[in-house]
């Protein structure tokens, strides 16, 4: 029995089975257009050869690190960062058709595995830069460094592309206001105190790792935030736009793409994870807030406005 406050999404295949068939499974007499909005229940490999081209806007994957992982059945053996290369080279090679021109790709990474993706995407695309986000979970070592970091690479199809800056300001407390004719200068005065909302850096220190009592939290080991993913769905794409995860996982990306006005298409092979990723896509229906983003802006991790909803 779990705990009240426990908000975990574990619902098994048994009991999710209305949700597992509202997902798709691509056959060669399925309309292309009746991806969007659609999780594909499926293998990559196999699927993608059945999508449009030039559709996607926005790709967000999440591929498995180089680590021996087993995802609920689905398993991953680390392998030499040749071996990777390929791996990642044959799933970018899958989706490359799907993309618009000025289409923006993110892919997420732990250090090992980030050298290995940095460079294949250097033979397809035009690197724009490196994210580098703080996890403030996870288990010590008593040889090593905790990880405590992982990386985002964000690239570009051509050099023209989508990035609105003033929809991912941050805010921050400031320490010490400063005046000018007893006006505050670049803050503002607020109940919770005096803020700043300042440009995004590469390095994000304002992610919290889903936990137990939060609504989005579900029982994917390697669940993305749904604030890390707003800050790249809405820096790179615009309402109405496609945004596409080919490894979705437990739907998070899916999740936060509708509560933000885009469409989304992601695929999982899991079908326990398409109960889950279903599940969150019906709760988005009545609650598209998104814990962290309040009134247009980003807070910083646990301060008080971090329980306000911000999208009416």
């Amino acid at each position: 029995m779990k705990a009240g406050r426990n908000k975990t999404i574990d619902i098994d295949i048994e009991a999710g089975r209305t949700y597992l068939d509202r997902c798709l499974r691509i056959t060669e007499d399925q309309k292309s257009t009746d991806i969007i909005d659609k999780t594909i229940l499926g293998e990559l490999f196999e699927v993608t050869s059945f999508f449009p081209v030039n559709f996607v806007d926005l790709l967000i994957a999440d591929p498995p690190y180089n680590l021996d992982k087993n995802f609920h059945g689905n398993k991953f053996k680390k392998t030499s960062d040749e071996l990777y290369e390929e791996y990642t080279e044959k799933w970018i090679q899958a989706v490359l058709p799907i993309l618009k021109e000025n289409a923006t790709i993110y892919v997420c990474c732990d250090w090992s595995s980030s050298p290995a993706i940095g460079r294949i995407l250097k033979k397809y695309f035009y690197i724009q830069n490196r994210i580098t986000w703080q996890r403030e979970k996870g288990r010590g070592a008593l040889t090593n460094w905790k990880n405590g970091m992982e990386d985002i690479w964000f690239a570009t199809k051509s050099r023209e592309y989508t990035f609105n800056v003033e929809d991912v300001k941050i805010r921050r407390k400031v320490i010490s206001p400063y005046k000018v004719n007893g006006k505050p200068k670049d803050w503002e005065e607020t109940e919770e105190g005096n803020f700043r909302n300042t440009y995004p850096s590469n390095f994000w220190d304002d992610i919290s790792i889903p936990y137990w009592s939060m609504l989005e939290n579900t029982a994917h080991s390697t669940q993305k935030p749904e604030k890390l993913l707003a800050k790249l769905i809405l820096a790179s794409s615009n309402p109405g736009d496609v945004v596409f995860d080919p490894f979705l996982g437990s739907g998070s990306t899916s999740v936060t793409a509708k509560k933000l006005n885009r469409h989304y298409v992601g695929v999982e092979i899991n079908e326990q994870y398409c109960v889950w990723a279903e599940k969150r896509l019906e709760m988005a229906q009545t609650d598209n807030s998104i814990q962290g983003y309040t009134d247009g802006v980003f807070w910083e991790r646990n301060t008080t406005a971090l329980q306000k909803k911000n999208i009416k």
